[in-house]
């Protein structure tokens, strides 16, 4: 009789889990504490007793959570702390530890893809900085001592949460260079920073790089890679990148369109003043041909200047010889 009440019992909390999904799903996701809280579910949902121990498992969300990459592996606390793991983008150094643990433990990564990193945005403090990188997440669920995952335990948002600590010698080590950019606006010669999302309390921890695209943390969470931008010029949504484009588009025509009309103004002004001044030599050339005195002949293809030849007659003077007194 025990175990029908328990069966029934797990039977409602069930069927209760799955409209409180539904009906989070079918609103309208503002806070990444909730978006988190439904990818537990679906998660614990799609879980099986037939997953094999340290195998990867992808998780299929509905469609209104397009976009959100989910996957799942399950682990023995011991084998874990023991030999590390690398599940995807996250490198688990040895010595790993998981707390609270009493036997298995779930692993759930996350990758929020372009559309849901912007949650993160708009829900953390972020002023002067600039997402290039999908969020990743990484969550540990434990599984108790059987290989089913309790459905009660995960309806409470905490009972079934567990916390991943690595030491500083030996971090957890994340690779954003496999990630596709969610922003691609940055300029290159601005170095991206480490991005840690805090737990629900709206702070980021910002830190640098230990190599190109890869970051460490000492425990579970969310991270991303941000870069600092000018106040003055927020980062462009994309309706405002098409708005943007055409503004310049129309601009860069109406520009050519006026230097155009300037350059052909330009041009009428300078024809205009050569033809006036053309005129007015030829018509001081026509008023000296007119006012001339001298005739003016064509020697050759020359025009010359000539004058009729005129000279002094000569006269020829008669004296008279007288010849010298005596």
């Amino acid at each position: 009789m025990g175990f029908s009440l328990n069966s029934i019992t797990r039977k409602i909390i069930f069927l209760s889990l799955i409209a409180t999904t539904l009906v989070q799903s079918q609103e309208t996701i503002k806070s990444a504490r909730i978006l988190d809280l439904v990818i537990r579910d679906y998660t614990f949902e799609s879980y099986k007793t037939n997953f094999k121990t340290g195998k990867l498992h992808s998780i299929n969300l509905p469609a209104n959570l397009s976009g959100i990459k989910v996957d799942t592996v399950r682990f023995r606390c011991g084998s874990l702390h023991r030999y590390g793991a690398k599940i995807k983008e996250f490198q688990l150094s040895v010595g790993i530890k998981i707390l609270p643990c009493a036997k298995r433990v779930m692993i759930v990564r996350q990758n929020l893809g372009s559309n849901w990193s912007s949650l993160y945005y708009d829900n953390y403090e972020l002023s002067g900085y600039q997402l290039i990188s999908p969020v990743l997440g990484l969550l540990a669920y434990n599984l108790g001592e059987t290989n089913n995952a309790s459905v009660s335990s995960s309806s409470s948002s905490s009972s079934s949460s567990s916390s991943i600590r690595s030491d500083e010698k030996m971090p957890i080590i994340i690779d954003f260079s496999t990630t596709k950019s969610a922003n691609a606006t940055s300029s290159s010669s601005t170095i991206p920073l480490c991005a840690r999302f805090g737990d629900g309390d709206g702070k980021v921890t910002l830190s640098n790089q230990v190599g190109p695209g890869l970051c460490v943390t000492t425990g579970d969470g969310h991270f991303g890679l941000v870069v600092e931008y000018s106040p003055v010029m927020p980062p462009l949504r994309g309706d405002q990148k098409e708005v943007s484009r055409w503004r310049i588009v129309i601009g860069g025509a109406m520009g050519a369109a006026v230097g155009a009309v300037l350059i052909g103004l330009l041009m009428v002004a300078v024809l205009v003043k050569t033809k006036k001044k053309k005129e007015r030599r030829e018509e001081l050339v026509r008023r000296a041909y007119e006012e001339e005195a001298l005739q003016v002949s064509m020697v050759g293809h020359v025009r010359a200047l000539t004058a009729t030849c005129t000279r002094t007659l000569p006269t020829i003077e008669h004296y008279e010889y007288r010849p010298p007194p005596p």
